[in-house]
């Protein structure tokens, strides 16, 4: 009777609910796990996983970035990869040698340019990644008419500042923390941040034509907003080296400012010619001025029916209609080229050309 008594008890659902709480355990961080009824198959993960597998680790990389791991980067994974626009490394190639020569006649000093890296993100994950303060460029592409926004980490403005106004080499530029920059730094940033738009100019000339000029600066990110916190931006990470003092620069351009250009930056090309060979396009050219090509000259054109074509014999007259200042329509096959008056010299019919003709459609 104390047998079956017992086997009742344990088939009530308290006893099952009981059982199976037994079975869940969650491992501590010392990594040890037991399960009960020795099954060793079974995973349990702890809190530091489970974080790690949704993408909210803390863990950052050498850059101080924070790494996208886990569902995180599934998620964004939808998002365009800027190698899928292989002309931006030759640009931003372009941009660190023009910058290195620059900032060094800018501030007499040895000045070594790197390019960390470049990746795309969305705009407001961009500017919840900046570490403040730090001063805000916003620059306009006048060709494109659109924005794009660089970021100056307080480092590099401090060390610009030193080195400016004749700090001495070797020393550490000094940082004084929570205060507000003052005009004299924003005025140096402001030429040092033009001086590198202009470079940025010439680094597309190879693609295309376009100015980026210096719009505003702002210490606010809330007010340095020129994209929907949604939009996916490339991110172009600088770092300047100035001997022992130095600090890095955020280049960020929306994909929507590189829209108009977007079929010239998905080209393939190797070298900085772009694939433009000059001796064949200057064979070419003198190839085709040497081209002889077949004109006519159309008095006038008259409808006629198929009737009044049957009767024509011998001898027949086609009436045009035309008086000898009109003008007459020369053509290339079907395409018409010019208009001029038709005149006499010596033993020759002569054309004189008046201007270009109209084309029908």
């Amino acid at each position: 009777m104390a047998e079956e008594q017992n086997t009742e008890t344990e088939n009530t659902p308290q006893a099952k609910q009981q059982d199976w709480t037994d079975r869940i355990e969650v491992r501590g961080t010392n990594g040890a796990s037991s399960n009960a009824g020795g099954d060793g198959d079974s995973k349990i993960l702890n809190q530091e996983e489970i974080d790690t597998l949704f993408g909210y680790t803390p863990d950052k990389g050498e850059d101080g970035y924070t790494l996208k791991t886990g569902v995180q980067a599934i998620l964004n994974s939808s998002m365009v990869s800027y190698e899928r626009l292989p002309m931006l490394d030759i640009v931003f190639d372009r941009l660190i040698r023009m910058m290195a020569t620059s900032l060094r006649n800018f501030t007499q000093d040895n000045v070594e340019v790197s390019l960390d890296s470049i990746e795309s993100m969305r705009f407001g994950e961009y500017i919840d990644s900046l570490t403040l303060p730090t001063l805000l460029g916003v620059f306009k592409a006048e060709e494109w008419d659109n924005y794009g926004l660089m970021s100056v980490d307080s480092s590099l403005v401090y060390s610009m500042v030193d080195v400016l106004l004749g700090g001495r080499r070797g020393t550490a530029a000094m940082r004084i923390e929570g205060r507000p920059y003052t005009t004299i730094e924003l005025n140096l940033v402001k030429d040092m941040i033009e001086l590198i738009l202009s470079d940025l100019s010439t680094a597309f000339d190879p693609i295309t034509s376009v100015t980026f000029s210096y719009d505003r600066l702002e210490t606010n990110p809330r007010f340095a907003t020129i994209s929907r916190l949604s939009n996916a931006v490339i991110v172009a990470r600088l770092r300047i080296d100035m001997e022992d003092r130095g600090g890095k620069i955020d280049l960020m351009i929306p994909y929507a400012t590189l829209e108009p250009i977007r079929d010239l930056l998905l080209q393939m090309f190797m070298g900085e010619r772009y694939g433009r060979d000059a001796i064949w396009e200057n064979h070419l050219i003198e190839q085709l001025w040497e081209t002889d090509v077949e004109l006519q000259a159309i008095l006038k054109e008259k409808i006629v029916t198929l009737g009044e074509i049957a009767k024509w014999d011998t001898g027949s007259f086609l009436p045009l209609d035309m008086y000898p200042h009109d003008d007459v329509t020369i053509i290339c096959g079907d395409v018409p080229l010019f208009t001029g008056s038709m005149g006499r010299k010596e033993d020759h019919v002569v054309i004189k050309i008046k201007g270009k003709a109209e084309k029908n459609g």
